[in-house]
């Protein structure tokens, strides 16, 4: 139940930060303010260093991790490009930005809740990876 329960958490951790990626590259040109970018481009870096510890461990249970739902990023995607036809602003990424953290925060803390037999490991980079959209929700902000 521990190495199913981790698995699972993992793969949960690896959508959402394939996730979170993909959405900073999606909005990341649009942005205005230099301190806006360099704050994206930070958390970019850092969910990609998540991302890899991530791989490391599925790959020591021998999977090949998870890519987020195909539906939930292509809505993303018509949303974020909808929006910024509409509006380029650094407010309008800052409130797409934003809606991205909850929902991460919301579903990661739903897969923490479900899988709780899974290792400490596992669920560190869970936790860790809800501070890192946490933070960024509350540093983007001023730009909302």
């Amino acid at each position: 139940m521990v190495e199913q329960d981790t698995i699972k958490l993992l793969r949960e951790c690896d959508a959402g930060v394939k996730m979170g990626i993909s959405s900073i590259d999606d909005v990341l040109d649009y942005v205005s303010a230099d301190a806006l970018k360099q704050c994206l481009s930070d958390c970019k870096s850092q969910h990609e260093k998540l991302e890899n510890e991530i791989q490391e461990l599925l790959n020591s249970y021998h999977d090949d991790g998870k890519e987020p739902n195909p539906m939930a990023k292509g809505m993303s995607w018509i949303k974020t490009n909808v929006k910024l036809a509409l509006d380029e602003s650094d407010p309008t990424i800052a409130e797409l930005m934003t809606d991205g953290c909850n929902m991460g925060v919301k579903s990661l803390n739903q897969y923490l809740n479900q899988y709780k037999a899974a290792d400490e490991k596992s669920k560190d980079i869970a936790k860790r990876l809800i501070n890192l959209e946490e933070e960024l929700a509350v540093e983007i902000r001023r730009y909302l």
